[in-house]
């Protein structure tokens, strides 16, 4: 009997029964392990967190008698707690508690027998294990007090494992210093991934892995919200799309929430918790701010120590468990209608005065209050970030669910953002007027200036977008006039701006050729502080300077400057491609020039799945990489297409439309119409070098020879160009040399050109040339520069060369794997269909192949390309 005279319920002291989707967790019992070895351990979780079955699990499995008692509210009266603990160590056959005997008052108990129970403990050679569940029932201090006495004297002879929701009143700090305390927590309770989708398997669920960490995300691995999710799924036709859309509000994992965690707080509290439900995180002002009270800092303090699902994040804020905050705002506009969007309203409020922007914005957009928002972003001189790669996705989407009859120049502002960044220029120029027309003129200047500087910024975008170098200088001027008149801690927030304004001015002045004042511009928007902040508009200055130095004919310099822009950008996160995707259209320009031309597929692929709306520089930068490449692979007809296709912007582009020139030449040249390549550079001929080379190649090729050197020697008075640039010119005037029967100069010009072109590991130039550079790169001191980077080294036949024999002149290029398969049906006497049939694969591919195996063989007839690769041993 119990100290009241009631018999003792012995269901106190049963271990629970685990049910059978129960999943043992080695990782946790193996730190319960640790409590034989402490004499204190405390299992601290949440409702439903898995503390119990944990603890019974253990128990059960621990190989010695366990003392079990689950606590009752009645155990806070200190009599009634000691003789039902005495009775769970009769039960587990400690024959201490039969001699110390039991409390006879509910209300006290005697020292004498706390003092006897010590003794009798300490004395045995094998410990005690009790375990206290539901401790947190216990609330009693006086009973806190005791059982630290009997803890501390009974040494050795008891381990004792209180399994409570909340900090009980014991000593902690005192066993943590001396290291004699297990803990096992919330977190460390929650279910891995791994351990959820054993427990989703013994409920006859089959998940997908997404499917099972997306599970875990929401539930934040809680047990019993794991085990009620799984339950609940079983019923639906397809457990996984269930587990994924569930409406938590409406389940069993809120009525057990409600009922175990909401309903057991007092009515105050729970009012707080509903409406601070519509905030991810916050501190007790701000909960002050949403509720119209001022006592949240104990209750939130309050609720965290008793594990009720709000977790502290540390200094002062805290955030509720994901799927309580869900259930909670279900049950909130239920019994609170209507006042869902006066609470964000009033946390925009408290935030803008005191928190960051992104939640300013997001409670002010669940408000419905757009023009609250957009006059938010706008102020604060935010709307560059809709640009940037960093919070371009979130703040977009935020605002496309803007409502269409948001007023005021603020919201016009933000629609020719979103408008200007996906390209649209039409509308985005639209909504500018509208922002510029709605700016009241009798306002003060600090009330206008904020619109004024993002009206600059967003006209300086859409003049690089549109090609408009005057528009973009305007824009400038303007931006320069409205900072005047902009607090100054505010531009300091923002660095972005003038990185941005300058990287759109720099880009409107490259495409219009102004190449000097666009370094200027480029320049300081690479040299901008600001870390991430400036991290997008850095790395598109600086691969616009690539660009130059690749339209210039200096890859090496280019492909320095784009890697560096990338690898800054990574440092930052920023996903690549960014922006424009500019600088892999500039590596990708490059690879060519190596002729390392899978390379430059794969960033022109890259470069294709830009984020940003497309400008100019870029669709011509695409032009550029994308015709030479094709020529590379031996297909002039659709280089020659892609030259023509045209650019569409404001002002013409004398490098675009003179890089156009050069692949249509090329491609005329390569179909053999030189007197068609040379006309194509007619105009730019003189006006820059690779244009005055590539004409010489065409006037040599038709016969011209005279006019093709004067045409060299005519424009050295013009700046000279880069390495590709002087390379080819170089090989113009070797071949003219060669063909006029001066093998000595000749040679000397491709040892010149070999020399420049082996520091950028220039090959197309070589490749171009034709075959009548082979010889020459076969002869020394050419062959030496040129072996390992340019030419393959052959190696002698079986059994040796014969004496005096000449090895084969080297391949400058080598055959692919389906070249040689075409060459290797060729030697068998194969038509073109034939070969066609055999790979199959279509005839204009298998002509395709040998057109360019021709070109690499340096031959133009079947019998030839046979017999040229079995002496270089490729068959």
């Amino acid at each position: 009997m119990d100290p009241v005279g009631d018999p003792f319920l012995r269901t106190r002291f049963a271990l629970p029964l685990r049910p059978d989707t129960f999943i043992r967790r080695e990782r946790l019992v193996a730190h319960l392990d640790r409590a034989l070895d402490t004499p204190l351990t405390m299992i601290n979780g949440g409702a439903g967190a898995g503390k119990t079955l944990l603890a019974a699990d253990w128990a059960e499995t621990l190989g010695q008698p366990v003392a079990w008692l689950t606590c009752d509210p009645a155990d806070r009266a200190p009599g009634v707690f000691w003789a039902y603990l005495l009775q769970a160590l009769r039960a587990s056959g400690v024959r201490t508690a039969d001699e110390v005997g039991s409390p006879a008052d509910p209300s006290r108990v005697d020292h004498t027998l706390l003092a006897r129970l010590a003794a009798g403990l300490s004395g045995r050679e094998r410990p005690a294990v009790v375990i206290l569940d539901e401790y947190d029932l216990v609330t009693t201090p006086e009973i806190a007090d005791q059982l630290e006495f009997v803890l501390r004297h009974a040494g050795a002879g008891l381990r004792l494992v209180l399994v409570t929701r909340t900090e009980p009143l014991l000593p902690l700090h005192r066993y943590r210093a001396l290291g004699t305390l297990t803990e096992i927590r919330d977190a460390e309770l929650a279910f891995t991934p791994e351990e959820a989708a054993t427990l989703l398997d013994l409920h006859g669920l089959r998940l997908s892995g997404a499917g099972v960490r997306a599970l875990v995300g929401r539930t934040q691995g809680w047990a019993a919200g794991l085990r009620l999710c799984a339950l609940a799924a079983q019923e639906s036709n397809d457990p996984e799309t269930y587990l994924k859309e569930f409406e938590a509000g409406q389940s069993a994992v809120a009525d057990f929430l409600l009922a175990e965690v909401l309903k057991q707080q007092p009515p105050e509290t729970q009012e707080l918790l509903l409406r601070v439900s519509v905030l991810d995180r916050f501190c007790p002002d701000l909960a002050n701010a949403v509720t119209g009270q001022q006592d949240a800092e104990p209750r939130l303090a309050a609720l965290h120590r008793a594990n009720a699902f709000v977790h502290h994040l540390g200094h002062s804020w805290y955030r509720l468990h994901p799927l309580f905050a869900e259930i909670l705002r279900a049950h909130q506009r239920v019994r609170l209608p209507g006042l869902e969007r006066e609470l964000h309203r009033r946390a925009a409020a408290w935030l803008h005065r005191s928190g960051p922007l992104s939640e300013t914005l997001a409670h002010g957009a669940a408000a419905g209050d757009w023009e609250f928002t957009a006059r938010v972003l706008v102020d604060d001189l935010a709307i560059g970030q809709l640009f940037l790669g960093l919070r371009s996705d979130d703040l977009g989407e935020l605002f496309s669910r803007m409502a269409p009859d948001a007023d005021g120049p603020q919201a016009h502002l933000v629609r020719a953002a979103r408008a200007l960044s996906t390209g649209d220029i039409e509308h985005g120029l639209a909504h500018l007027r509208g922002a510029e027309e709605g700016t009241a003129p009798d306002l003060p200047a600090p009330d206008t200036a904020a619109v004024q500087l993002n009206c600059a910024l967003l006209e300086a975008l859409a003049a690089r977008l549109t090609g408009s170098p005057g528009r973009a200088e305007q824009a400038a001027r303007k931006a320069r006039l409205a900072e005047q008149d902009v607090p100054a801690d505010t531009l300091e927030r923002h660095p972005e701006l003038p990185a941005l304004l300058q990287t759109h001015l720099g880009s409107a002045l490259l495409w219009a050729g102004r190449f000097e004042e666009a370094r200027t511009a480029l320049s300081a928007a690479v040299a901008s502080p600001g870390g991430a902040a400036t991290a997008l508009p850095r790395e598109e200055a600086l691969n616009h300077l690539a660009l130059i130095d690749q339209i210039d004919g200096r890859p090496g310099r280019a492909e320095r400057k784009a890697r560096a822009a990338i690898s800054d950008a990574e440092r930052f996160s920023v996903p690549q491609p960014s922006g424009s995707g500019l600088g892999q259209l500039v590596l990708a320009a490059v690879a060519v020039e190596r002729n390392e031309l899978d390379e430059a597929q794969a960033l022109l692929d890259q470069a294709a799945t830009r984020h940003g709306a497309p400008d100019p520089v870029a669709a011509a930068a695409h032009v550029i990489a994308g015709g030479r490449l094709l020529l590379a692979r031996g297909d002039a007809p659709a280089a020659l297409e892609t030259a023509e296709s045209a650019v569409a912007a404001a002002v013409s582009s004398p490098w675009a439309e003179q890089q156009a020139a050069l692949i249509a030449s090329a491609a005329h040249l390569a179909e053999g119409r030189p007197e068609a390549a040379a006309k194509v550079l007619d105009d730019a001929a003189r006006l820059h070098p690779a244009c005055a080379a590539a004409a010489a190649r065409a006037l040599l090729a038709s016969g011209r020879a005279d006019e093709a050197l004067r045409l060299l020697d005519d424009v050295r008075t013009v700046e000279p160009g880069g390495p590709a640039v002087t390379v080819r010119a170089l090989l113009v005037r070797a071949q003219a040399a060669d063909l006029a029967g001066d093998t000595v100069a000749a040679l000397r010009l491709v040892v010149q050109a070999l020399r420049q072109a082996r520091r950028e590991l220039l090959r197309r130039p070589f490749l171009e040339a034709g075959p009548w550079i082979r010889r020459l790169l076969a002869a020394e001191p050419a062959q030496e520069l040129a072996a390992d980077w340019l030419t393959q080294r052959p190696g002698p036949p079986a059994g040796g060369p014969p004496d005096g024999a000449l090895s084969p002149a080297p391949v400058v290029e080598p055959l692919s794997a389906r070249e040689r398969d075409v060459l290797q049906r060729l030697a068998q006497m194969m038509s073109t269909e034939e070969i066609a049939a055999d790979l199959f694969v279509s005839v204009n591919t298998v002509k395709t192949h040998l057109k360019t195996a021709y070109r690499k063989l340096g031959v133009n007839r079947r019998n030839d390309a046979v017999r040229r690769a079995r002496e270089l041993r490729l068959m």
